[in-house]
């Protein structure tokens, strides 16, 4: 079915959810995506038959990341709680999803492939989160990335803002493989390592694997958000960085941490 910027089905006789983001070329994860992914994820949770997800995108981008204009102070706080709840659905979700990623996976879009089991790239993929560009930060790969590619790596992404090619993404651990077809790739995973099992056995089993994980996760989001708010978008350059870009102009920076009305 279609929900509006996401489509959704179930095939494999029931056993594969697949969802579309379908907004191409830039498939911005903004409230509309969040919310049909969250309803997305939610209707078809209690699927018996259900033994794991792909999520892919429409267009030659996976998503070039979160709305801008949701993160002005005015809004990033309802955005933030939406995306968080969404990307906590997502690991505690009792089957494996996996990503699979053509073109650029930006910004939000690459938080929402991080909350994912597994990440297949084509070999054209770009990964990264540029938000320090613009004078903000990324909540939720701030708590991804380290523990999926370790502390090192993941300040280079979120401090540097560049992009890494498939490749490299490979090498560092961001994704899990390179493919010329990601979608295929992941049914052909799914096919040959989960479909046959207890699918009653792969909840329970998916739950255990993912215990630690999901506290640690839900713990970091909390006060990463807490600083997004209370600190970050009190400072006078937040909101030059996020102006500026609207507007397409050079920002100007007042590089003062202790707030901009200060």
């Amino acid at each position: 079915m279609s929900d509006g910027p996401l489509k959704s089905w179930l095939e494999a006789d029931g056993r594969v959810l697949r969802l579309q983001l379908a907004r191409p070329k830039a498939n911005i994860i903004d409230a509309s995506m969040i919310d049909a992914l969250s309803i997305a994820l939610d209707g078809y949770i209690a699927e018996p038959r259900l033994m794991a997800a792909v999520l892919d995108a429409e267009g030659p981008n996976f998503s070039f990341g979160a709305s801008v204009e949701e993160h002005l102070p005015e809004q990033c706080a309802g955005m933030l709680d939406k995306l968080n709840a969404l990307l906590t659905l997502m690991i505690e979700y009792p089957v494996p999803i996996v990503a699979a990623i053509n073109g650029h996976c930006l910004g939000g879009g690459l938080e929402v492939a991080c909350a994912a089991s597994r990440i297949i790239a084509a070999r054209n993929a770009s990964l990264g989160q540029p938000e320090i560009s613009l004078a903000v930060f990324a909540p939720a790969a701030s708590c991804f990335l380290p523990e999926r590619i370790g502390q090192s790596q993941a300040e280079m992404l979120l401090l540097s803002g560049n992009s890494v090619d498939a490749k490299t993404a490979l090498q560092i651990g961001l994704i899990d493989e390179i493919s010329d077809d990601p979608t295929e790739a992941a049914l052909t995973w799914i096919d040959a390592n989960l479909i046959g099992k207890s699918a009653s056995s792969l909840r329970i089993a998916v739950a255990a694997a993912r215990h630690d994980y999901v506290a640690r996760i839900k713990e970091k989001l909390a006060t990463v958000t807490a600083m997004y708010l209370d600190d970050l978008m009190k400072t006078g350059d937040a909101l030059e960085g996020l102006t500026a870009f609207l507007e397409k102009r050079k920002p100007v920076w007042e590089n003062n941490s202790k707030g901009a009305d200060q």
